[in-house]
């Protein structure tokens, strides 16, 4: 066993008050260039949100089925329906939508002088939601009326294209939602950015995936929890505004394609710029390489 751990042991050097993971001697070289050369994803301009928490969800979370019925009797009730995504449909680069609907009965943003949502205003919608009164009332998570979602200051931004991923996840996946769409507390989101097609394709690569798990509270042997506190930490690359501008394109035509070679050529594409980005050498690339394509 001495000789064993003599020809295979590497030396790992702990410092700081930070969380440590035992890593070799090459996978300390890859996290350390990642480190210097990368900005914290928290300077990157962004805020991170949590997901809709209603307080109970089958008063506020409707079916489609449901939806339209609501508008049928009152077609006022549009303007407050939304479609909203679970932790589940979240995939990488895309999301399936399970015709689920939350009825955004918020309780207004008072630093923008939005007053909260008043149900009398949407008969069919009150009308539903008084068949689940008494659970309403009592739920700790309202607003200033049993109808009305608790605060959420951030509800605005549910209006603009974001970056959504859920909460637990086997590999890191993040997607791209358009504008209107929210989602429900097992998901969060990144408010757009000027740089999220950008952030999008760095944040899927299989590189950050490798190197989050050496930040992340992992759950067995794949899972890891998408705290806020670890995310804010990655560290992303200044790229070039050419190198953003490509990686931007990429990141459209991935969007695009339902062909799962380009996809995965696509992919490829984006891990090299990164790769070349935070300098990595060819052993480093190998490294990663291999790790992923032996995990398909």
């Amino acid at each position: 066993m001495s000789v064993f751990v003599e020809q295979n042991s590497s030396i790992c050097k702990f410092t700081g008050t930070s969380s440590w993971v035992i890593l070799s001697s090459l996978e300390q070289s890859i996290k350390a260039k990642i480190e210097a050369v990368g900005v914290p994803l928290r300077e990157w301009d962004i805020n991170i949100y949590r997901g809709v928490l209603t307080g109970f969800n089958d008063a506020f979370i409707i079916s489609g089925t449901k939806k339209d019925e609501l508008i049928a009797a009152d077609p006022k009730s549009a303007e407050i329906i939304r479609p909203i995504l679970r932790g589940r449909d979240i995939k990488r680069y895309e999301y399936t939508f399970a015709d689920l609907w939350l009825i955004a009965t918020h309780n207004g943003i008072k630093g923008k002088n939005i007053p909260p949502v008043n149900v009398n205003e949407y008969p069919a919608i009150k009308a539903h939601l008084d068949k689940y009164y008494p659970q309403l009332a009592k739920r700790a998570d309202k607003g200033d009326t049993p109808y009305n979602l608790r605060n959420c200051v951030y509800m605005d931004d549910f209006s603009k294209p974001k970056i959504m991923y859920n909460d637990i996840c086997q590999r890191l996946s993040f997607c791209l939602v358009p504008e209107n769409v929210v989602c429900a507390n097992t998901v969060y989101f990144i408010r757009y950015n000027q740089h999220i097609n950008y952030l999008l394709g760095c944040l899927n690569s299989n590189l950050i995936d490798w190197y989050y798990r050496t930040l992340s509270v992992q759950l067995g042997e794949k899972a890891v929890r998408m705290f806020s506190i670890y995310v804010l930490n990655i560290p992303i690359p200044s790229p070039s505004d050419d190198v953003e501008a490509l990686i931007h394109k990429l990141i459209d035509q991935r969007i695009a394609s339902i062909d799962n070679n380009e996809q995965l050529y696509i992919d490829q594409q984006i891990e090299k710029l990164l790769y070349d980005l935070y300098g990595l050498t060819t052993s480093e690339i190998s490294y990663i390489n291999t790790l992923y394509e032996s995990s398909k």
